[in-house]
């Protein structure tokens, strides 16, 4: 839930105010943070000292103001985490996620704006993070644990828990550096996991390890979110967002764009991929009506899509029923004609992901003189999500053409989340009992 809060803030984090405090389930909240980074190593390096100096005689300000080459990684994103929630970061890569996850571990402070913290945080933001490769697996669970805020007994209590959810076997007292990442990270996710925190932040760590592992550790998570545990998971894997995730957040260029539920987020997030800046296509194409002298007797005049009550679409949406409608202005009376399209996605591989004929489908047209139009009836249109170019035609007998269109461009969307499909399945779910 976005909100914007005041707080007092100490080392750019926030101790708490009664605001906040007064409502126990709160157990972080994001306050108009926002972080600048500079692109130029050497001004980057320069800007550091300068800001260390200052913060160290007390002079730092916070600035709204960016200096040269400086740009903004996140920009006034404010949001809070109840208890028991499970909070997904979408966007691509470099809209600020992992930033964010930083700043809210402690590691990097915001240049305005605060954190406002409520418990034992345990970050798991890199493979590994917190590991030296010079210790052993058994060492480094110590030392990690530690950190995060464990006495010794404690891990002592916890150390065979641990060591049977990383799965490491024997190598748990070799040196961390003989460790593949995958190991490195399933040795981290137990170490932080086995702290029982109160908030738990993850990057892209779901992301290694088989399939089965990377389901223990949803199950894992699951069981935490039910004892209380929140989390913040960033992950480019949508499957991992939908199975944990019951809220998200979706960044674009350090601006927060929307957050919700996670299905309608994603879907948002979704869209804006496929889609890009181009989300307005033409849709319904109109052509200009040719003369006598340019006609080969049939001109094709429109192309467009309608819903199933005879609407023009403008976008029509995944998995949803639809007609393709081809408009003619005939000057003679063919009985074998056909019309053939051809749909390739602009800015894939080049292939054609849907050709149809009705040639080819056995299904002569007969067209009469005037304006007349063909439709293609689909029960629901099983391309994913994305921008496509069309090629149309009408010919006879397979052979003949008389007009054709190559530079028809529209849009599908979708109403629910498609990543890594490439068709829609029409589909239904029954429980037999037998």
């Amino acid at each position: 839930m976005i909100s914007d809060l005041n707080s007092q803030t100490v080392d750019g984090r926030a101790t708490p105010i009664d605001s906040v405090a007064e409502d126990a389930e709160v157990v972080l909240a994001v306050n108009g943070v926002s972080k600048k980074f500079c692109r130029d190593l050497k001004r980057s390096m320069m800007y550091g000292i300068h800001d260390i100096t200052g913060e160290l005689l007390g002079l730092r300000e916070q600035s709204e103001q960016l200096r040269k080459k400086e740009f903004w990684a996140l920009n006034d994103v404010s949001f809070q985490l109840r208890r028991g929630d499970a909070l997904g970061l979408i966007g691509k890569n470099g809209s600020g996620k992992s930033t964010l996850l930083r700043i809210i571990a402690g590691l990097i402070k915001p240049d305005k704006g605060n954190v406002e913290v409520y418990g034992r945080v345990a970050p798991l933001i890199a493979l590994g993070a917190g590991f030296n490769p010079v210790l052993t697996g058994r060492e480094n669970i110590y030392a990690n644990m530690s950190i995060l805020g464990l006495s010794k007994q404690e891990i002592d209590q916890r150390f065979d828990q641990v060591i049977d959810f990383a799965e490491v076997g024997d190598a748990i007292d070799a040196p961390v550096r003989g460790y593949s990442s995958g190991m490195a990270a399933r040795l981290g996710f137990a170490s932080a996991i086995h702290t029982e925190p109160d908030i738990l932040l993850i990057d892209e760590v779901l992301a290694v390890g088989d399939i089965k592992f990377r389901a223990k550790c949803e199950r894992k998570l699951h069981t935490l979110r039910r004892n209380g545990t929140s989390f913040v998971l960033v992950s480019h894997q949508p499957h991992a967002i939908l199975n944990v995730c019951n809220a998200a957040i979706y960044l674009s260029k350090g601006q927060l764009m929307s957050s919700g539920d996670t299905f309608s987020i994603m879907s948002q997030y979704e869209e804006d991929l496929f889609l890009g800046d181009e989300k307005r296509t033409v849709g319904v194409m109109y052509l200009p009506e040719k003369p006598v002298s340019e006609s080969t007797g049939i001109d094709i005049t429109y192309l467009f899509f309608r819903d199933k009550d005879g609407n023009i679409l403008e976008t029509p949406i995944t998995g949803e029923p639809c007609t393709f409608c081809v408009g003619y202005n005939s000057r003679l009376e063919v009985e074998n004609a056909g019309v053939n399209f051809g749909i390739q996605e602009i800015g894939g591989d080049g292939d054609h992901v849907l050709r149809l004929s009705s040639f080819q489908d056995k299904e002569p047209l007969k067209i009469l003189p005037g304006k007349h139009e063909v439709q293609v009836k689909m029960p629901y249109l099983g391309i994913k999500p994305g921008i496509y170019m069309m090629t149309a035609n009408i010919r006879k007998d397979s052979l003949y053409m008389f007009d054709v269109v190559d530079t028809y461009r529209f849009s599908v969307i979708s109403k629910n989340p498609m990543s890594y499909c490439s068709f829609y399945q029409p589909r239904s779910w029954e429980v037999v009992n037998k």
